[in-house]
């Protein structure tokens, strides 16, 4: 096996082999770019030497053959006294890692080349500092000596001169700190400084290599899902100067803005300097407007190059690159990150100059930088002071008075007011305040807990997990604590916060916000946001990128796109942002607040009598409820899952039951009506509701409850068809486990359907299908679709029953501990687990299709926004995904891109 290839004999298609820069570094070669002499040492030697611990033994002999033709190719030696020639050596692996591993620079110099490099250069000051950096990189990344040495020495060095930059240091005092810096090698390495070059290249060599595998590099690898076994190419590159005086610069330039998108040269160059300054912001830097004045001919073969790399890339590419007395030399190139208003119109832009399809420009925007245009946002530029920083969990900025309670919530943003839900962590009791709410902050929970999964399913911008609050909501106060600049704040209700969905970020007072004009657009239409766009090109360019990219990926997607709504507001908005129809209404959101007392009755009533006539008082509200559903999707699906709560849910709380009938009896005046109740909630009492009565065997155990929704909803198609509607109602049964729960509850659907259709004089056959939560439902699909004539897929649960998590408790206690670990690379709540609940979802599939072809599958689970597990679905063959109303536009655009982007999914490991 070779190990060693030179610049010349590689492509930017090797990226496995060359990792990133070494692939572009090729590429650039193979197009003629002026590009130092070089090598690579590939990616296999880095797995080699991770097997083994050492290197490969032909390594060796390679890097001899290497460096000799990179010597004949530049005309000078490594090491050489008189004309040296000095490499860098830095890792690229095939996913970019900035930051993550090591480089070294300047490696030949030595106590006798740093004279030549000074006799070379006409510039003894830049030979002494060249191999003052050398010594002190080398040091610290090679022989893991303490930076900090160096760098007080450095200081100490500028204190000495009275100067406070290093550029003020002159020769002399470079040459004393070249001798600091070797004393410190002996003292601390136990051993000189090498001398030989040789020498320092094998040591650089292996310490790059050893970076692969470093706490750091491995934790951003586990942050970004990239494999570990990938391992990083080692890129040896002759070392050019761009400090070698007024002729000489670097810089860093993009061929097209990558903030905006504008077309064009942008960039920064420094005359005089290297590159590592232009970065480091030491020096203001001019532009390439300036470059093209002070060097016009450098600045055209700049140009030049750049074009030829954007044309062959067929993208925006960003370079470094460095001028060496006149001689223009690229350093690298690789296809540029952008911000994502950028994305969409780079991408557009590129299919307007026919440089790319309208598939690869959907290709290369993603939704989640779609969600990034939705929401509102802080204006960078306003003043703020911050809080805490803790989860984002629903995108946006929202700014408001803090309340504590739901109802407190609702009464203010009644009268106009924005407010901020505070709150230890949500319940389903707290739905009305966090619908009145313009953000939800909470001091528990995780990215799936309650308030996100809510707050995102509204489009409510959201913050969970901020630990540093203590919220004391009956004191109707929280308290930062910690060590951060605002600890010790008490924020009183009616104080103002701003919250930031997308940082996690909690500020006092109220920081300005910019509205979004994708969302203008998404709402109101194309011509509603260029309308008020106006003059602003800018705006109106954007918005026309994402119509034209989200318009064709509807044409190309196979999925349809659903949305899980409860209220005929939600479904509103979800059919204005794209969506196909309704697939999850959850009814239990509708037995809330002074219906609760009805739904306790008939789960508690221990006669026909009283049961039934809470069910009397509950039909005309729940036929309301869905005749206002089916009036805003009319035409189209809606899928009404029957109640599905943990039964804890509609019962009155145990220990504050307990007390108050304890309080009562001691004080000689019990309630006959609270010992009774007491005694039903004793009896109905679960130690795991999650697992107990709920779904279909709450609408088994409960007389009455699942066809008193049945008639619900017959009656309120019956009323829309007599309307002149065209409703299109689907009856769902949650958490079937066996045919046989499904086969009672369609039997007796079917009864009432032929009932109510008799009474009104109308045909009803409304479909009856089954939530697909539990593996045994997925393993006995093929029995279960003999009942079924459809399926979705209620992945959280199927989530939480596989993998025997609870989303509510797992993320905020082991998760971060499993994550950094490796054994999750990210919570399969938030990406649907692949090789798992994702083989179960593929069996249900395949074999209820095998029993009923025709039947319709989709997925109902928060995953159904998700864009990964997007294209798994996509890949199994599901015919829709269904998710909040805010993530359908994502969703679209997912769904087009799946098809072209095939079926490359991770999952969770």
């Amino acid at each position: 096996m070779t190990y060693v290839q030179d610049f010349s004999a590689g492509g930017k298609d090797q990226k496995d082999l060359l990792g990133g820069k070494g692939a572009n570094l090729a590429e650039m070669t193979r197009l003629g770019l002026p590009v130092p002499p070089g090598f690579t040492i590939t990616t296999e030697a880095c797995r080699e030497y991770m097997r083994t611990g050492r290197l490969p033994d032909s390594l060796r002999v390679e890097v001899t053959m290497a460096v000799r033709r990179m010597e004949d190719a530049i005309g000078r030696g490594l090491g050489d006294v008189h004309d040296p020639l000095l490499v860098s050596v830095r890792s690229g692996a095939k996913f970019s890692m900035p930051g993550m591993m090591e480089t070294v620079l300047n490696v030949g110099l030595n106590d006798a080349s740093v004279r030549g490099l000074a006799e070379f250069s006409g510039d003894e000051r830049f030979a002494w500092d060249s191999y003052r950096r050398l010594i002190q990189m080398f040091g610290k990344t090679v022989l893991d000596i303490d930076g900090d040495l160096f760098a007080d020495a450095l200081d100490a060095a500028k204190a000495a001169r009275g100067v406070t930059a290093d550029v003020d240091l002159d020769a002399d005092a470079l040459r004393e700190l070249v001798a600091t810096f070797q004393q410190i090698v002996r003292e601390h390495a136990g051993r000189e400084f090498p001398q030989h070059p040789r020498e320092q290249l094998d040591l650089a060599i292996v310490a790059v290599l050893k970076s692969w595998n470093t706490e750091r590099a491995r934790l951003y690898r586990r942050r970004e899902r990239i494999p570990d076994d990938l391992g990083t190419a080692v890129n040896v590159c002759a070392m050019v100067f761009g400090n070698l005086g007024d002729t000489s610069g670097t810089g860093v330039a993009f061929t097209r803005d990558p903030a905006t998108g504008r077309t064009g040269d942008y960039g920064d160059y420094l005359v005089n300097a290297q590159g590592e300054d232009v970065v480091a912001g030491i020096r203001n830097t001019l532009s390439l407007a300036d470059m093209e004045r002070i060097d016009p001919r450098s600045h055209a073969e700049l140009r030049q190059a750049m074009r030829s790399l954007e044309t062959h890339y067929r993208d925006l590419c960003d370079v470094e690159f460095t001028v060496e007395r006149g001689k223009l030399w690229m350093l690298q190139t690789r296809v540029g990150k952008r911000t994502a208003p950028a994305a969409f119109q780079i991408a557009t832009q590129l299919v307007d100059e026919h440089l790319i399809t309208m598939d690869e420009a959907m290709s290369r925007v993603t939704g989640a930088q779609l969600s990034q245009l939705m929401f509102p946002s802080f204006d960078p530029t306003a003043e703020r002071t911050l809080l805490t920083k803790a989860m984002a969990a629903s995108p946006g900025a929202a700014v408001g008075a803090a309340v504590f309670d739901p109802a407190t919530a609702e009464q203010r943003a009644a009268t106009g007011e924005p407010v901020i839900l505070v709150r230890r962590e949500t319940n389903p009791d707290d739905l009305g305040g966090m619908i009145a709410a313009a953000g939800v902050l909470t001091a528990r929970g995780g990215k799936t807990s309650h308030a996100a999964v809510v707050a995102r399913g509204m489009g409510r911008t959201c913050v969970v997990g901020a630990e540093d609050l203590e919220v004391d909501s009956a004191g109707r106060r929280m308290t930062v604590r910690g060590n951060g600049p605002s600890a010790g704040a008490v924020i009183d209700e009616g104080t103002v916060i701003s919250i930031d969905g997308a940082s996690g970020e909690v500020f006092l007072g109220a920081v300005p916000v910019q509205p979004s004009p994708v969302s203008t657009y998404l709402e109101e239409g194309l011509e509603a946001a260029l309308d008020r766009a106006g003059d602003d090109r800018q705006t109106a360019d954007l918005v026309t990128a994402v119509h034209r990219i989200l318009a064709h990926a509807d044409e190309r997607r196979r999925l349809r796109v659903h949305a899980n709504a409860d209220t005929a507001e939600d479904a509103r908005r979800a059919r204005s942002l794209g969506a196909q129809g309704i697939g999850l209404c959850r009814t239990e959101h509708m037995f809330l607040g002074e219906r609760r007392v009805l739904i306790e009755r008939v789960v508690l009533a221990d006669d026909d009598a009283t049961r039934q006539e809470a069910l009397d008082a509950l039909l005309p509200l729940q036929r309301a409820d869905f005749t206002a559903l089916l009036t805003e999707m009319d035409g189209l699906p809606t899928t009404i899952r029957l109640l599905d709560p943990p039964l804890h849910e509609f019962l009155p709380d145990l220990t504050e039951l307990s007390v108050r009938v304890a309080l009562a009896e001691a004080a000689g005046t019990p309630d006959p009506e609270d010992v009774t109740l007491l005694a039903a909630v004793r009896r109905m009492h679960e130690a795991n509701p999650m697992l107990g009565l709920r779904g279909v065997r709450l609408g088994l155990a409960v007389p009455g409850l699942f066809a008193l929704q049945i008639r619900a909803i017959c009656e309120a198609t019956a009323d829309r068809l007599a309307a002149g509607g065209t409703p299109h109602a689907e009856i769902m049964v949650p958490l079937v486990g066996s045919v046989m729960e499904l086969h009672l509850i369609r039997e007796e659907a079917e009864r009432i359907m032929a009932e109510v259709g008799a009474a009104r004089g109308v045909t009803l056959d409304l479909p009856v299908g089954a939530m697909i939560e539990l593996p045994r439902a997925a393993l006995t699909a093929d029995r279960i679709a003999a009942e079924a004539q459809f399926f979705s897929f209620g992945t959280n649960d199927l989530t939480q029953t596989t993998w025997g998590f609870s989303r509510d408790d797992v993320e905020g206690s082991f998760f971060p501990e499993y994550i950094a670990n490796g054994v999750l690379t990210i919570s399969p709540f938030e990406t649907i687990d692949a090789k798992g609940v994702g083989r179960l979802v593929q069996i249900a599939v395949e074999e209820g299709r095998a029993t009923r072809p025709d039947i319709t599958v989709g997925v109902c689970g928060e995953h159904g926004g998700d864009p990964e597990s997007i294209r798994f679905f996509d890949a199994v063959g599901l015919d829709y995904v269904s998710c909040s109303p805010f993530r359908v536009p994502v969703a679209r655009l997912e769904a087009g891109r799946a098809v072209v982007l095939g079926d490359d999914h991770d999952g969770t490991r």
